[in-house]
């Protein structure tokens, strides 16, 4: 059983929000309340209203399906933040030297889906379509050579110094880092000859 509800036109900016709804995503109801109860955010309020008003939906719709849910048995499946809009909530704020500041007074948009199944913590749900996709990385997402991983490189044998008992040779680096030590060496060679 599944039921959503939203939060519209929320005073605050929604990367505040954000911070608040990221605190209680995949948490049990209970839990998520409690978080809430004693944030010191201010977007925290509205959030718990959003909740409160998604386990509501949840009894509602499981009474009309006569359907028997357990409202502590609720689970938050998704929970996001939308910007709303900033137009006329424009305000203009005195400045030093008769300047003025303009200041964008912001809103934003809270939708929570809670549902009786627990949420797989390694898969993450999409809020459109509502279904759970795997895990991905940052680096995956990508695309490109980022999102392939790296090979180790492993060193050839070479089968033929070990098989007759000879000590290996280590490997030397031919190439010199800069110009400048390769001249001095060249020098050196030189006074030593």
């Amino acid at each position: 059983m599944e039921a959503r509800a939203s939060a519209k036109f929320l005073r605050g900016s929604a990367q505040k929000a954000r911070l608040v709804v990221d605190m209680i995503r995949g948490k049990n109801v209970n839990q998520a309340l409690a978080i809430l109860r004693y944030s010191n955010k201010r977007a925290a309020l509205g959030i718990e209203k959003c909740v409160k008003s998604a386990i509501a939906n949840a009894n509602e719709s499981a009474e009309k399906a006569n359907v028997s849910v357990d409202p502590d048995d609720l689970w938050l499946k998704v929970a996001y933040v939308d910007r709303g809009p900033t137009k006329n909530r424009r305000r203009v704020r005195p400045a030093p030297q008769g300047r003025a500041y303009r200041e964008r007074r912001h809103f934003c948009h809270v939708t929570v889906l809670v549902s009786s199944d627990k949420p797989d913590a390694a898969a993450k749900t999409d809020r459109k379509s509502g279904e759970v996709k795997p895990a991905v990385s940052k680096r995956a997402r990508r695309g490109g050579a980022a999102a392939a991983p790296r090979a180790k490189r492993v060193a050839p044998k070479s089968e033929t110094p070990a098989a007759e008992g000879k000590p290996q040779k280590k490997a030397t680096k031919t190439g010199s880092k800069s110009k400048l030590g390769s001249a001095l060496r060249r020098k050196k060679k030189k006074t030593d000859e």
